[in-house]
């Protein structure tokens, strides 16, 4: 049982090109939204906060990552393992930005950390199956972000209190349902686990995209620090 397992999972070589692609365009998206943002508000130098590319990639890049991520779920073996490194380095991100007075309460990483952990429970079923969870879920967070509750402990779920803020917020519903949607498009488009788009694998293009979806973990804990480095440089010259 043991080989087979390790017979099922993708070699470095093998890798879906298209995913590691899909998750660096959404690494890189986070990395200019949150230029826009440090540029608006922290040295105000720019007024581009309300520009469309940083309206979409704000709301809609964290559901293309969690999509993308559910994906991902269905074609490795290691979940609650990579789900417990990112619960950790959510743990010292809360813990770094809360000294910096920017707080970070439950962020992309806690919500992905936690998704990974719970996908145990989920992978037994079927697409469909999924798919319905996804729905409801995402509907269930949509509800939630219209409610204010009184108990300050309840935002993980979505469920905030008067008052609640964070510099980074992705609660677990609904995007544990966007997760679960992703993971449905994973059974049923790389049931094989083979990449639908093999001829664009070369591609210069794709091969950058790709190390930055590779390495995104990396990029998302240092981006912030060498933004921040680099504006306050350039800007005190």
């Amino acid at each position: 049982m043991y080989w087979k397992r390790r017979q099922r999972r993708l070699k470095p070589e093998n890798r879906i090109w298209e995913l590691d692609a899909a998750r660096g365009l959404c690494c890189l998206g986070m990395v200019a939204v949150h230029l826009l943002y440090d540029l608006t508000w922290l040295y105000p130098v720019l007024q581009l906060g309300a520009s469309p590319f940083f309206l979409f990639w704000k709301e809609g890049g964290g559901v293309l990552f969690f999509l993308i991520s559910g994906i991902c779920a269905t074609l490795g073996h290691r979940s609650a393992r990579r789900g417990t490194v990112v619960l950790c380095c959510a743990v010292l991100v809360s813990a770094v930005t809360a000294l910096a007075g920017m707080p970070i309460r439950f962020g992309v990483l806690h919500c992905l950390g936690l998704c990974m952990l719970l996908w145990s429970c989920f992978r037994p079923l079927g697409s469909r199956a999924l798919c319905c969870f996804g729905v409801g879920f995402a509907a269930l967070g949509f509800a939630f972000g219209r409610i204010s509750v009184s108990p300050p402990f309840l935002y993980p779920l979505g469920l905030t209190a008067p008052g609640f803020s964070s510099a980074d917020y992705f609660p677990v519903f609904p995007y544990l349902g966007f997760f679960l949607l992703g993971a449905s498009l994973g059974k049923a488009l790389y049931a094989d686990r083979r990449s639908l788009l093999p001829r664009l694998a070369g591609h210069p293009v794709s091969r950058f995209f790709c190390f930055f979806g590779r390495h995104s973990l990396s990029v998302y804990l240092i981006h912030q620090p060498v933004l921040l480095l680099g504006l306050s440089l350039g800007i005190s010259e």
